[in-house]
């Protein structure tokens, strides 16, 4: 099994209201995408609590090989989703691990 987790840094210039915003919707579409992309064995997004740290949100999925999450990030269902953060979205960091 493959874990893809993902962070995600919102541009400071956001009021606290459209970072919510973005992310209650990008949650919503991510978290909505299994049934559409079977590869994915399990996904959450979770917000950070914890001022002090850089990161906002973190995407974590499982998959069974590498080559799934590879394709589900070309899928189109989650490239429209993924577009949710586009022009919020200030930096990324992934990782991708066996386990």
């Amino acid at each position: 099994m493959v874990k893809h987790i993902v962070l995600f840094k919102l541009k400071e210039n956001l009021s606290t209201e459209e970072k919510q915003a973005v992310i209650d919707k990008f949650k919503a579409a991510i978290e909505a995408l299994p049934p559409v992309i079977p590869s994915i064995r399990k996904i959450f997004v979770g917000q950070n609590i914890n001022a002090d740290e850089k990161w906002d949100i973190c995407l974590e999925s499982e998959f069974d090989t590498l080559e799934d999450v590879k394709a589900y990030a070309v899928h189109p269902a989650h490239v429209a989703a993924a577009g949710i953060l586009k022009e919020a979205k200030q930096d990324r960091a992934c990782t991708d691990y066996i386990f």
